[in-house]
C-alpha cells in the first residue's frame, strides 16, 4: 500500500520515537473473499527504534461488488539484528470488526505480517477465516 496521507510526530527527548498517522491506499492480491479489493489503510505507528513498537488501526476493504468490509488490527513491532541496521519485524491480528452487503453479520480473524514494499509503501500480508456469525 502507498501512503496518501500522513502526519510524523518525533518526541523530542532525544530518543527515536515517533508516532506516525496514516492513509494508505493500494489493491488485494492473493485468494478469497477479499481477492481484488481496493484497500484503505487508517493506522497509527508507535515505534521506538531500534527497539519496538505498537502500530494499531483500521483496514476498509471494498470488492468488485462495492460491498465493504472493515478489520481491525494491531501488530506488535520489534525490531532485529539485520545486515547494516536493524531489521523490523511486524506481526499481529486482524479481525473483521463490521461490512456491509456479503460482509454484513460475518466474522474473521486471523494473522498479519507488515513488511516494507519500498521506501514508503508497506505489503499487508493476512492470512484467516471469514465466516458467517454464529
Amino acid at each position: 500500500m502507498t501512503p496518501k496521507e500522513q502526519m510524523k510526530f518525533e518526541f523530542g527527548d532525544g530518543s527515536k520515537h515517533f508516532v506516525l498517522a496514516v492513509r494508505r491506499e493500494g489493491k488485494a492480491e492473493g485468494e478469497g473473499i477479499l481477492a481484488g479489493a481496493s484497500v484503505t489503510e487508517f493506522g497509527w505507528h508507535d515505534i521506538r527504534p531500534p527497539v519496538d513498537g505498537d502500530p494499531q488501526g483500521y483496514l476498509e476493504m471494498t470488492d468488485a461488488d462495492g460491498d465493504l468490509a472493515v478489520l481491525k488490527w494491531s501488530v506488535r513491532a520489534i525490531f532485529m539484528a539485520g545486515e547494516g541496521k536493524p531489521a523490523l519485524h511486524d506481526n499481529g491480528v486482524w479481525e473483521l470488526v463490521s461490512g456491509t452487503g456479503k460482509f454484513e453479520g460475518m466474522r474473521g480473524v486471523g494473522s498479519l505480517v507488515i513488511e516494507p514494499a519500498g521506501e514508503t509503501e508497506r505489503r499487508f500480508i493476512l492470512e484467516g477465516e471469514i465466516s458467517d456469525a454464529p
